[in-house]
């Protein structure tokens, strides 16, 4: 299906773009990958009558470190998935990414353009929420950061106003004696997740002292499951422990039917993988659950 017709711009400065986006407002969509936007206008399911294309913009196209990475809005999955810097500073992006899509979708796709889209079922957003990310948005008028408890805001909804971009993410470095990974059960790699989790977990001295479990398509956004991070605080990383955070998160998740999975199915997985995540966190801290 052909998409319906609109304004191209392409600008060439972070400037450019926002005085666009303070010109045309809630008519205008920004385009980065267009992994997202270019189905949903082919679909019409959005019909924006101007594109702010923002891939000749070089500034927005650096990985840095500095308390961590900090991601601009024009670097593609597979350049993150690639990224040393990355997996040394953030190991729970680097877990992530290879689910995100097909590998021609990841060449073209960008990891601030997934969170922006904020899809309750995509693995970014949920990694953001795990790792406490920040994000970087701008308008003409100012910056500002928003951390990520705050961003996601329901079903594709953020707190990026019609005339602001976003125009970085810093992710904080994980702590080194913490673990990470992503789990999820989706009918074919690389298919949305009909539940997905992603898991941190602290215990330097063979106890818990953090824990982070962030769940992905079981609601409109992604969501922690903070009483049950909670009730690992504290003890030892093994299984019983773990057996005891899976049954609060299937007790406390409220996830929707829809054609894909039951509730009651995605909060028995939802109890799976938190077993499986929190095992598999575990075992790279050197410690057997």
């Amino acid at each position: 299906m052909k998409n319906p017709p609109f304004n191209y711009h392409r600008p060439a400065s972070v400037d450019e773009a926002l005085a666009l986006l303070t010109e045309h407002g809630d008519e205008a969509k920004v385009l980065a990958g267009g992994q997202s936007l270019l189905p949903i206008m082919a679909l019409r399911l959005g019909r924006p009558e101007h594109v702010i294309d923002i891939g000749a913009i070089d500034e927005l196209k650096s990985i840095s470190v500095g308390g961590g990475i900090t991601i601009g809005a024009m670097v593609r999955h597979a350049e993150a998935e690639k990224s040393a810097e990355v997996a040394e500073q953030t190991p729970l992006i680097t877990a992530a990414l290879p689910y995100v899509g097909h590998r021609a979708i990841r060449n073209r796709g960008t990891v601030v353009g997934s969170i922006a889209h904020a899809d309750g079922a995509a693995e970014m957003p949920a990694v953001c929420l795990a790792i406490g990310a920040t994000m970087h948005i701008a308008s003409s008028t100012q910056t500002r950061q928003v951390a990520a408890a705050d961003f996601f805001q329901g079903f594709f909804t953020t707190s990026i106003e019609a005339n602001e971009l976003l125009t970085a993410v810093h992710f904080p470095a994980q702590s080194t004696s913490a673990g990470s990974t992503v789990v999820e059960i989706s009918r074919r790699h690389s298919d949305y997740a009909m539940c997905g989790l992603a898991c941190m977990i602290d215990a330097p001295d063979g106890t818990i002292v953090s824990a982070a479990l962030s769940f992905f398509g079981v609601a409109s956004a992604a969501v922690r499951a903070t009483e049950a991070e909670a009730a690992l605080v504290g003890k030892a990383p093994n299984n019983e422990t773990f057996a005891a955070a899976a049954t609060i998160v299937s007790n406390t998740l409220a996830p929707d039917d829809d054609i894909h999975a039951t509730a009651a199915y995605r909060r028995h997985i939802a109890g799976v993988l938190t077993r499986r995540g929190l095992a598999e966190a575990t075992s790279q801290i050197g410690i057997r659950a």
